[in-house]
């Protein structure tokens, strides 16, 4: 099967998430300085931490479905696999930020975010699996440090929490900030490839 239709339900709920979870911003009505804003940024901090996460599954998917060309029956289960536990975000996302970032809330997203990493690597495995060893998606994604390291700090993070949360909000802004750095590997080979044609 082609694999568009995938991508473009993809892009639909991905914007979805998005949208819900800005629609927890709540707007002080009965007040108007803006020392009135001091206690939505908990919520605030949240949603931003948030925003970038499901930006980088957004950005990654995008790169992993431009190394292939075709998709099954188990990608696209993978790939819903995936999309459930990013629309747990924006619930995560409420709970941590509304609750001042408490020892149960933060744990609960540190929780989310592993079975998003999880989730990510099954597609990616299936993935690998449908167009072979040898494929492009192989190619670039090798050993996988960089996901192997995020999936190690949100096991971390999820026990630090009721130690410290500022350790597990520090664990999972380290793990945002190591895939905000631009991850080249699938475009370098792409852009190998399409060199050599």
């Amino acid at each position: 099967m082609k694999k568009g239709r995938t991508e473009a339900f993809s892009d639909g709920v991905i914007a979805i998430i998005i949208t819900i979870m800005v629609l927890e911003l709540k707007v002080p009505h009965e007040k108007s300085e803006l020392k009135d804003l001091v206690p939505l940024l908990p919520v605030f901090l949240s949603y931003v931490l948030s925003f970038i996460y499901v930006g980088i599954y957004w950005n990654n998917h995008h790169h992993m479905f431009t190394a292939v060309n075709r998709v099954n029956g188990a990608v696209l289960w993978a790939n819903l696999h995936l999309l459930f536990w990013l629309s747990m975000i924006p619930f995560a996302t409420a709970w941590m930020g509304e609750n001042h970032f408490a020892a149960a809330p933060v744990a609960v997203y540190g929780g989310v975010l592993l079975m998003n990493s999880i989730a990510y690597f099954i597609l990616m495995s299936v993935l690998v699996k449908h167009h072979g060893n040898e494929s492009l998606l192989a190619k670039a994604v090798g050993s996988d440090l960089k996901g192997k390291l995020s999936t190690a700090c949100y096991i971390l993070a999820i026990p630090l929490a009721y130690v410290s949360t500022w350790i597990s909000g520090g664990l999972f802004v380290l793990v945002a900030l190591i895939w905000l750095i631009p991850d080249r590997r699938i475009e370098n080979v792409v852009r190998e490839v399409e060199d050599e044609v």
